[in-house]
């Protein structure tokens, strides 16, 4: 299992950071998706790359402003996501952990390093969709 943690202090409030995570109908800040898919569950939602693979997302938690978790799964892997949202001083603290299995053997020498690029380019995006 691989496990990546990210903490990125972000100068907008919970509820602005909030809005734009949890927010399926407007992915576009999101650079390597094409588009998302929401099952009509209201728990459950599918992410396609640009490339059109997809990874399916269930929703496990979510309190708003402060606690959003989901299991994913694709061909490739298997894994949770826990995001943690803290409001302090003018701005919010983001602390998001991946923990992953890979499916395939010859994909876990690198699943540590994919973790983290995806992270990179993740908070990258929310960063420049939140303007700070």
């Amino acid at each position: 299992m691989a496990k990546a943690n990210m903490k990125i202090r972000l100068a907008a409030s919970a509820e602005q950071v909030w809005k734009v995570v949890t927010d399926n109908k407007h992915y576009g800040w999101r650079s390597d998706l094409s588009r998302i898919e929401e099952m009509g569950d209201g728990k459950t939602f599918v992410e396609y790359t640009k490339s059109g693979f997809p990874t399916t997302f269930t929703i496990t938690k979510k309190i708003p402003f402060r606690q959003y978790e989901f299991d994913m799964e694709n061909e490739n892997i298997k894994g949770h996501w826990t995001g943690l949202f803290r409001e302090s001083g003018n701005g919010t603290e983001m602390d998001f952990t991946e923990d992953v299995e890979m499916k395939k053997p010859f994909l876990k020498f690198a699943a540590g390093m994919y973790l983290k690029k995806q992270q990179k380019k993740y908070a990258e995006d929310l960063k420049k969709e939140l303007g700070v």
